[in-house]
């Protein structure tokens, strides 16, 4: 089994699918974790993937081999692991999978009457005379067109990244040097795209909501690997609030402070376009930490995710006028 230190749902199996199992066939039962650690882990696991018929796109930890049968995720496993461990028990016993990309992981074969099938039809036979030919090294997961399948949406997180950063530069600075009265009127009409943006992020939000609290798999579309992501221990804070609906949450008490501000015109409209801001400040600042994982920690593009921390900086942006304009106004007013 393929595993990743960052997947909570890796950590589900090993911790709580495995010690049963293990407890009640004790040496019946063998299972080597191979942990992803570097980047020649991550290319193990791909091509095991692909010599198991398994595209690359659809490669997710933790990720298991069961003789020919390819069970994923901590619903997969937990619920088809059982039988197949009965079933070949009966038949008797299986080997580790013979793949070339595990031989220097796996002891020497079996003497099963299953174990002496294992990578031996013509279809493994061309699968291993094909891995054995030299292939360049890539830093992304490639198809079987040696297309890199992660690099657009690397590159797209990438941007979205710097992106964030120099407008958080650009909204410190603008609170910082005095502005004058009335500057936010120039950009009034700029404010009524905040709902608009608003209601965007709660979808993006909701729908993240619904993978983390499913377990199911999210629709990534050609970029990136949003299941990666919502796999890793990064997906929820402290274990217990999946990050989609902290998102949730802030986009909808974005849209409730904006609604607040149009109808209250005292300090109190102030005192709700300045939250707003410093929620979508607060926001930006996270999406910008979240990022940062998913290109150098998790290795795995969400384009929910990276479509949510843009959501978050228009939103940022488009509340810094109005802020300045309200600190003006309880300036005055004090």
């Amino acid at each position: 089994m393929f595993w990743l230190s960052t997947c909570g749902h890796c950590e589900y199996v090993i911790n709580e699918v495995l010690p049963p199992l293990q407890d009640q066939y004790e040496d019946q039962l063998e299972v080597l974790l191979i942990e992803l650690v570097t980047q020649e882990d991550v290319d193990r696991l791909y091509e095991t993937a692909n010599l198991a018929g398994i595209p690359s796109n659809n490669v997710g930890v933790p990720f298991m081999l069961v003789g020919d049968r390819v069970l994923k995720g901590s619903n997969e496993i937990p619920s088809e692991l059982p039988g197949l461990i009965e079933q070949h028990l009966a038949n008797g016993g299986l080997d580790y999978p013979r793949y070339p990309t595990l031989e220097s992981f796996l002891p020497e074969p079996l003497d099963l009457p299953l174990a002496n099938n294992q990578g031996t039809s013509d279809e493994t036979e061309a699968d291993q005379s094909n891995a054995s030919t030299p292939q360049a090294a890539s830093t992304f997961p490639q198809d079987e067109t040696g297309k890199e399948l992660g690099a657009s949406g690397f590159t797209v997180a990438l941007v979205v990244l710097i992106g964030m950063v120099l407008a958080m530069l650009y909204v410190f600075y603008a609170l910082l040097k005095d502005r004058e009265h009335g500057t936010s009127q120039r950009f009034a009409w700029l404010d009524w795209l905040v709902p608009i943006v608003a209601l965007a992020g709660i979808g993006v939000a909701g729908y993240l909501t619904y993978v983390e609290t499913t377990e199911v798999e999210a629709i990534c579309g050609p970029l990136g690997d949003c299941n990666a992501v919502q796999n890793s221990t990064y997906a929820s804070i402290f274990g217990v609030l999946p990050v989609g609906v902290l998102g949730l949450i802030g986009y909808s008490a974005i849209l409730i402070a904006w609604l607040i501000q149009k109808v209250r015109r005292d300090r109190w409209g102030s005192y709700a376009t300045l939250a707003m801001l410093g929620m979508a400040i607060f926001g930006t600042l996270y999406s910008i930490y979240l990022t940062y994982l998913e290109l150098w920690v998790i290795r795995a593009v969400c384009v929910w995710c990276v479509g949510s921390a843009v959501l978050i900086t228009i939103l940022m942006l488009l509340s810094i006028h109005p802020a300045t304009s309200a600190l003006d106004s309880l300036g005055e007013d004090g």
